[in-house]
């Protein structure tokens, strides 16, 4: 999960966010008319492909894009167009088989159960967290924690001190402002799928299993890293649910999450960071926060990835990426980029994108 880190790591950021971005204006969309949206087998590792010259890419960027991917500590890579792989690559003692870690990037995965649950009729965001987790969840006061709804803890916006931790238990769930006024990346939304886990009767893994993993071909499980639930995987798995996001929650014509919520869940979903969905980030906006700050930054997220990009992101530079323009699902596993700067959000989002626009172009 992403850790607390000093305001002077953000400040290459944004001096990358401040610099023009032709590519991103002048962008435009792939043509996706002539072919439908293909989804791989679920039983199997059978999963077609399309050659750089199909996707009408230009092949002469994908070696300077690989190697810099390696030279970045990149395990594994992928870019769907239209669901069908044009780019796979392992590196760096990765392969295929691998099981690597999502880290905050895996928020996206309990975004989307929580929706699946709504769909099914089991909770509702809107209600109360203490409706299904019970008073005493949090050491506010009553009337302080009955403020802190579902959709707070899917917004970040839930009041709670940011500051304390990344431990969940009542005595650290601090409140400091009322829910709704505030944004703060905090760990505090993984109480979501004990939220899931009430409301359904089922345990976590179950239910995300039946009703998420399977039900797209996904490999990978929940793991206690840290004290914390990090999902884990292969590449193709994470290709997998960015393809299901892109194609609005359905794989192929099984509608597997509303595409109500999916549209609520990848746009603006509140008026204090305006680049944050439901525990996704979003590209294009006119500004954004941070973690760790309470300032608020003039520009896009990412300025070199096209305006209608939303991401995972997660410590280390774990990315999905999806962009509904160019039917496009980026994925990168590794290590972290830059070891000056290993959160989910860094510099390295710009550099790649910048390569990965002249690759498409």
């Amino acid at each position: 999960m992403m850790k607390k880190f000093p305001f002077l790591l953000i400040i290459p950021f944004l001096i990358l966010n401040c610099s023009s971005n032709s590519n991103n204006e002048t962008d435009e969309t792939l043509s996706n008319t002539e072919e439908n949206l293909y989804f791989p087998p679920i039983n199997s590792d059978n999963w077609e492909t399309k050659t750089i010259a199909d996707a009408g890419w230009n092949e002469s960027e994908l070696q300077p894009l690989l190697d810099y991917l390696e030279e970045k500590n990149t395990k594994g890579f992928i870019m769907l167009h239209n669901g069908k792989i044009v780019v796979e690559s392992y590196m760096n003692g990765h392969n295929a088989n691998s099981i690597w870690y999502w880290a905050s990037a895996g928020k996206t995965l309990t975004a989307t159960v929580s929706g699946i649950a709504q769909d099914e009729g089991f909770l509702n965001i809107n209600n109360k967290v203490s409706d299904y987790l019970g008073t005493g969840w949090t050491s506010a006061t009553l009337d302080k924690e009955n403020l802190i709804t579902c959709k707070h803890l899917l917004t970040m916006t839930s009041g709670l001190d940011d500051e304390t931790g990344d431990d969940v238990s009542p005595e650290n769930l601090q409140y400091l402002t009322d829910a709704g006024s505030r944004w703060a990346y905090h760990n505090v939304y993984v109480k979501m799928q004990d939220v899931v886990e009430q409301a359904t009767g089922q345990d976590w893994d179950t239910y995300f299993n039946e009703k998420l993993r399977d039900k797209i071909g996904m490999t990978g499980s929940w793991v206690n890293l840290n004290a914390l639930s990090v999902y884990c995987s292969n590449t193709r798995s994470m290709a997998r649910f960015g393809l299901m996001t892109l194609a609005n929650g359905k794989w192929e014509d099984q509608q597997i999450i509303s595409e109500s919520y999916t549209n609520q869940a990848t746009n603006t979903s509140q008026d204090i960071n305006l680049a944050y969905g439901y525990l996704w980030w979003l590209n294009g906006k006119s500004s954004f926060h941070l973690p760790t700050t309470q300032v608020e930054f003039t520009g896009e997220l990412i300025p070199n990835a096209p305006a209608d990009m939303f991401a995972g992101l997660g410590k280390n530079d774990q990315k999905v990426y999806v962009v509904p323009s160019k039917n496009l699902v980026v994925i990168r596993m590794g290590e972290v980029a830059n070891v000056d700067n290993p959160f989910g959000l860094s510099g390295f989002d710009n550099e790649l994108w910048q390569k990965i626009i002249a690759l498409t172009n």
